[in-house]
């Protein structure tokens, strides 16, 4: 489902996020990025969705050449992505139902679907009973489950997450872990990026990355 083949990304002469990364991730995978900050977690993911462009090498993507999709294309592969990162940019005007409505809405679905299916998202993460409030009533914990479930509203196959956990507590923590790992429980093709070495304990397959290069530990 994903394929990186000796990638590189170079931001200039002297920043090289990434340098070499040959990376197999499988239909149905949970897979773990670790590694300190600025070892290249972002940038990995980001290429998955089209938001970096590899300098060299190729990102395949269900097919699909990263480096060749053109502008015009990338929204046609972002919705079969969930996208989950530390800023959940919720708009703070509008309620939770509406922000995670509105992936949908901008793909020319229905309000009448829409909403049908930011309920039973939000009913997934445990938050249907805060439909109608607004974003900053509720807590760290809660805003990123909304963002969980505004990233799952258009039934993604993968789900790419970068540090979905950064400043949140051990509980609140754990709720969203959980409901990322029900999502993969159902076959979606989940990536997250994390410093929780209590989630990494347990994890099956997790990829280390230092200085935007592979390290021992992670299994091609």
């Amino acid at each position: 489902m994903i394929e990186f083949h000796n990638v590189s990304k170079q931001y200039s002469s002297d920043a090289t996020a990434l340098s070499g990364i040959e990376l197999t991730v499988g239909k149905g995978e949970l897979v773990y990025l670790a590694g300190p900050s600025g070892a290249g977690k972002s940038t990995l993911l980001k290429m998955i969705a089209a938001i970096e462009r590899p300098s060299a090498g190729r990102v395949l993507v269900n097919g699909h050449d990263i480096g060749k999709i053109k502008r015009a294309g990338v929204p046609f592969l972002r919705r079969n992505l969930g996208l989950i990162f530390q800023q959940q940019c919720l708009l703070a005007d509008r309620s939770v139902l509406a922000n995670v409505m509105l992936p949908l809405l901008v793909t020319g679905a229905s309000k009448a679907l829409a909403e049908q299916r930011a309920r039973a998202a939000l009913d997934k993460v445990g938050l249907l009973e805060r439909a109608l409030r607004l974003p900053l009533a509720l807590s760290g914990g809660e805003q990123q489950r909304v963002a969980i479930a505004r990233a799952i509203v258009n039934r993604p196959q993968i789900i790419l997450a970068d540090e979905p956990t950064a400043n949140l507590d051990r509980a609140s923590a754990n709720q969203v872990l959980d409901a990322l790992k029900t999502f993969h429980s159902v076959g979606v093709t989940c990536l997250i990026s994390t410093h929780d070495e209590q989630e990494l304990d347990t994890a099956a397959r997790v990829i280390h990355l230092e200085h935007g290069r592979m390290v021992a530990g992670a299994p091609a």
